[in-house]
């Protein structure tokens, strides 16, 4: 997810733990407390893209591919950088360090704050398609989630309005609102909010203010906002399962000697029914494989593929591939599975990038992940498959497990 997802969401499960634990029996304790456990959650729910700074370490795009959500996004290194955090807030804020020191509750609420915000992070980073491997060194397998856009405003309306609402003064709270609204209208003009969509987050945040107001002390609007976000993830994975279903069956009509590998899923901001997919499929009679992107309606019923938001489809005029018109097809690339595993082996580099790769493609005299073909500021993971030519073998790679490895010639 992006960091202003992390830091909203991460603000309002520290609240939420702050409103949960028994108060200080001092003023001042409970005022330090409350910052305190806010600050750290909101850090601790965006200390593991530090590894961003570790992205030189490699020659572009391996260094942002592999070392972006690297080590720093797993479970056996998140522990170190908690103790790390913990320390610098020990050390760099006096009155917090005094409280710690006096207050068992004020300990226990820092303790969950800090394992709050890591879960968070790895748990959100897993949502969307990019994907993470938390139990590395121990598994080294890439998991993607496919359930949520990597810039969802669902989170930021769920939590951002009651933590608003509990902004001292008037004027503040009003340029924040203005600040949240004028986000989502901006989203709704590139088309990247449905109509409706928008409405509904209205709604909600309406409903999450009016809640905030009536209960001013007490933890409902942020309980209300967890349990929300909750239940949304749970409606984006259940949606992504049927469009999955629906993509798999419609490739199976269109070539029945081929097998489906895999079907990478990509969401629409706060829009369940849309979906922009990427197939892998192989054909080892044929020794081929072949990568489609598309898009997918999971209940054209209601919205027909062809009347979902603009913002994030394809530029490129489309093909249905099923006579019901939910699933339509943008794009299709074939290779051959010889070539690639020739290439694998005979080039260091191109093997490094397969380490990240889920869609791969070989065209133009590059190497390109079909999952990142339309994003604003171009296919990041592009690598001209020349660049290992007559180089030495970039040192330090992290060994990810292959996406790929079924293209590869493994299980």
């Amino acid at each position: 997810m992006d960091n202003i997802t992390h830091s909203v969401v991460g603000l309002g499960v520290g609240e939420l733990v702050q409103r949960s634990l028994p108060p200080e029996p001092d003023d001042a304790g409970q005022r330090t407390r409350h910052r305190l456990l806010l600050t750290a959650c909101a850090l601790a729910s965006n200390f593991p893209d530090l590894d961003l700074f570790l992205t030189n370490l490699l020659p572009a795009p391996l260094g942002y591919l592999l070392n972006h959500r690297g080590h720093t996004h797993t479970l056996l290194y998140a522990l170190p950088q908690a103790l790390l955090l913990v320390a610098l807030l020990w050390t760099g804020w006096p009155n917090a360090r005094a409280l710690l020191r006096r207050s068992a509750t004020a300990r226990r609420g820092l303790l969950l704050a800090v394992a709050a915000g890591f879960a968070l992070h790895l748990g959100m980073d897993y949502l969307n398609s990019y994907g993470v491997h938390p139990f590395y060194p121990f598994d080294g397998r890439w998991l993607y989630g496919d359930m949520v856009f990597i810039i969802e405003p669902v989170f930021w309306v769920a939590f951002g309005v009651p933590l608003i609402m509990a902004v001292p003064g008037r004027a503040p709270r009003w340029v924040l609102m203005a600040g949240l609204a004028a986000a989502m209208l901006y989203f709704l003009r590139k088309e990247y909010l449905a109509p409706l969509s928008f409405g509904l987050l209205l709604a909600l945040g309406v409903g999450l203010a009016l809640l905030r107001s009536a209960r001013a002390h007490s933890r409902w609007a942020m309980a209300l906002a967890l349990l929300a976000s909750v239940a949304f993830v749970g409606v984006q994975g259940t949606a992504s399962a049927v469009g999955r279903a629906q993509v798999a069956a419609a490739l199976r009509t269109q070539d029945a000697a081929t097998r489906v590998l895999d079907v990478a899923m990509t969401a629409f901001p706060a829009q369940p029914l849309c979906w922009i997919f990427v197939s892998v499929e192989s054909n080892a009679a044929r020794g081929s494989y072949t990568l489609r992107r598309g898009l997918v309606s999971v209940l054209p019923s209601v919205l027909p593929a062809a009347s979902c938001p603009s913002g994030l489809a394809d530029p490129s005029p489309s093909a249905a591939l099923t006579a019901a018109g939910d699933v339509l097809q943008y794009r299709q690339v074939q290779g051959s599975l010889a070539a690639l595993r020739q290439l694998r082996e005979s080039n260091c580099w191109f093997d490094d990038w397969m380490r990240f790769a889920r869609a791969p493609v070989l065209e133009h005299g590059a190497a390109t992940d079909l999952r990142f073909a339309t994003t604003p500021r171009g296919n990041f993971s592009t690598m001209p498959v020349a660049q290992g030519g007559g180089k030495a073998c970039p040192g330090g790679v992290p060994k990810w497990d292959y996406p790929r490895q079924d293209l590869l010639g493994g299980a």
